[in-house]
């Protein structure tokens, strides 16, 4: 596949080319600030309180790694821009809506259920299915993408932020032709609930969309506690006009923040998807330098890959160092593994187990719903993904090493 996709829009290579050629002239090469970008937050929403200021590190380093290491086309450049003021707009105004409801402050969130696992595991289908329990409450992707005013169960499914938000869903589609046949993407799936800590600064979705290796390195570094504060905050603003008795939570960004979950939420279960790591950095590896693609016409597929392997192996390692602890204090029973190829062969045998194992109820009716939504949602509907370990300069024999603990200990079985 080529970076940027030959079929990219000629009006989009275009911008794109007359970006590049005026920066090479010494215009419209303007930095990104983070101080500027706040202030025009404030003065789009006419408010000024960000709340705790435990983002503006992260902030910072980010702006300061796109402008330094991102590489950024023309198009690029203004996608970067406009995601970091809608994610500070986005916390004046659900800090504001705070305290102008004293009641999303009293919210409750009891017994949430955390998916995670490395991306690629299968975590996107099986979440989906355990999205079918009337029993759980998932973020729904154009809640979280304009979340005020906050949904409501009445119009949940129709609310009419929904075309505007499919409509930049769509967007995605036009800057990398292919990519819903990489990742599924629509105003009312599921939403990873990695979008909502992105507004704290804090979030693994900043390094998939732009190659930040800075602050990639910087976010490994932190234990996440401030990133869940804000979760919270964010999931009890979601809930105030719609609440169920259970969250469903998903994201491979909370791999290494596994203690900084527990912490936050003491009552959470967690789930976690296993799979031949190889296999995943391969296609982790295309998603991103697709994902990449829409923002940048650098894009070095062997570089992607050997950072993504680095990236992602050390998220592992402190995952599961933090578990390891977690586990020997309290016992396994916070959380349940499951292995990619039994999502494939025998998802709702699986997740039957795993309400078993963490005392969920479980029915027939339940069951049939997962069942039909499986039905009606066939592998590959929006075509076939293909890649190579080969062609990002991976082997199993230099990087595979490199997750040999992890696959001891879980029983990770190569897909060779």
């Amino acid at each position: 596949m080529q970076y940027p996709s030959p079929d990219q829009p000629f009006a989009v290579k275009a911008i794109n080319r007359a970006g590049a050629w005026a920066r090479r002239i010494g215009v419209g090469s303007a930095v990104l600030d983070a101080d500027r970008l706040m202030r025009e937050a404030s003065k789009k929403t006419d408010l000024c309180d960000f709340g705790d200021e435990g983002f503006l590190p992260g902030l910072q380093i980010l702006v300061q790694s796109l402008n330094d290491e991102a590489r950024l086309s023309t198009i690029g450049r203004m996608a970067a821009k406009s995601f970091v003021l809608d994610r500070l707009c986005h916390r004046l105004q659900i800090i504001d809506y705070r305290k102008q409801r004293p009641e999303v402050a009293r919210q409750q969130i009891e017994r949430p259920l955390f998916v995670l696992g490395l991306p690629r595991t299968g975590t996107t289908i099986f979440y989906e299915l355990l999205a079918q329990d009337p029993n759980h409450r998932w973020p729904i992707t154009y809640e979280v993408a304009e979340p005020l005013p906050p949904a409501r169960e009445e119009s949940f499914l129709t609310d009419p932020r929904i075309p505007a938000v499919d409509k930049q869903m769509n967007e995605i589609e036009t800057l990398v032709p292919g990519f819903q046949a990489m990742h599924e993407l629509g105003a009312t799936l599921p939403q990873e609930c990695i979008a909502m800590t992105s507004s704290h600064f804090m979030c693994v979705m900043w390094g998939a969309n732009f190659f930040i290796p800075s602050y990639d390195e910087w976010l490994r570094q932190q234990d996440g506690s401030g990133a869940y504060r804000w979760h919270r905050l964010f999931l009890q603003h979601l809930q105030v006009d719609y609440s169920k008795p259970r969250w469903l939570l998903k994201t491979p960004g909370h791999l290494p923040f596994i203690q900084a979950i527990v912490d936050e939420y003491p009552s959470a279960a967690i789930v976690q998807t296993h799979r031949d790591p190889m296999r995943v950095i391969a296609s982790l590896a295309s998603l991103t330098c697709a994902l990449r693609s829409a923002f940048s016409d650098e894009i070095d597929p062997v570089q992607t890959a050997a950072n993504e392997t680095t990236h992602y192996a050390r998220m592992l390692k402190t995952g599961m160092e933090q578990r390891e602890r977690i586990e020997a204090k309290e016992g396994p029973g916070r959380f349940f593994d499951v292995q990619f190829e039994d999502i494939l062969n025998r998802p709702l045998d699986v997740i039957e187990e795993l309400y078993g194992h963490f005392g969920f109820e479980w029915s027939l009716d339940v069951r049939n719903r997962m069942h039909t939504y499986l039905q009606n949602r066939p592998r590959e509907k929006h075509g076939k993904h293909s890649y190579t370990l080969e062609e990002f300069g991976l082997s199993r024999e230099e990087h595979g090493p490199l997750f040999a603990e992890y696959c001891q200990r879980f029983g990770v079985k190569s897909e060779a």
